[in-house]
């Protein structure tokens, strides 16, 4: 039997980075993995669940959301038994899922609007992951969250301004300014160790723009640069 698995290679980062560097950023507890595998397996519903939107295919897609959805749960009733008030970051999420069915049944996933809706979720879920253990969001799990939204904001600029916006001038200057702004900002206030995460994302931005890469480099090029600050930001908040 074939998996009904996501095509967006570029969201398993996502998926991964926020979340345990909000373990990092608050205490390791066991209950942390059953989050994580019920988090997977609810990131592996969500595609199947808005593929419904397109009310393609009703019954192949309902029955992978099932399949996914399900363990999915249970696996999310430990935290929730754990810290009963994290339930709160799911419903936050909420309105973000609404805007990704809304693309979804308007073949608009590529939207930058639905990027940024989906980032917002796992950027959500690192504060999830930090909060579990005592019950509270303190600056480091905040820091975490920000830091996590712009960096994968800037991986949207770049990858669109690669592929899809490749000749939209306007986008190329909007993320060119995001991607310098974003260091300048953290040098500004003292924070040169985030700036320095920041400093791949810039370098590509401007030394990669316009060259004609494969879909395979670029999924390398950004697994590297997800990894570089993923270790630094690790630095930041131990």
């Amino acid at each position: 039997m074939k998996l009904c698995l996501p095509k967006q290679h570029g969201a398993w980062a996502m998926l991964i980075i926020p979340f345990w560097l909000g373990v990092v950023a608050s205490e390791f507890m066991w209950s942390h993995i059953a989050f994580f595998i019920g988090w997977l397996f609810l990131y592996l519903s969500t595609y199947p669940m808005l593929l419904l939107f397109k009310k393609k295919k009703l019954q192949y897609y309902t029955k992978w959301t099932i399949i996914y959805f399900v363990p999915a749960i249970l696996l999310l009733l430990i935290p929730l038994i754990v810290q009963p008030t994290i339930i709160i970051f799911g419903l936050v999420m909420i309105p973000f899922f609404i805007i990704n069915a809304y693309f979804s049944s308007k073949n608009r996933e590529r939207a930058f609007l639905n990027d940024i809706s989906a980032i917002c979720v796992f950027s959500i879920a690192g504060l999830a992951s930090s909060y579990l253990p005592n019950g509270e969001i303190d600056s480091i799990a905040i820091t975490v969250c920000i830091t996590s939204l712009l960096f994968f904001a800037g991986c949207t600029f770049f990858v669109k301004t690669m592929i899809r916006e490749k000749k939209n001038q306007t986008f190329k200057w909007i993320s060119w300014i995001f991607h310098l702004a974003v260091p300048v900002i953290y040098v500004i206030a003292g924070e040169w160790l985030i700036a320095i995460a920041f400093i791949p994302s810039l370098i590509r931005a401007f030394v990669f723009y316009g060259k004609g890469m494969t879909m395979k480099k670029l999924g390398i090029l950004e697994i590297v640069n997800s990894a570089f600050f993923f270790i630094i930001m690790v630095i930041v908040v131990v």
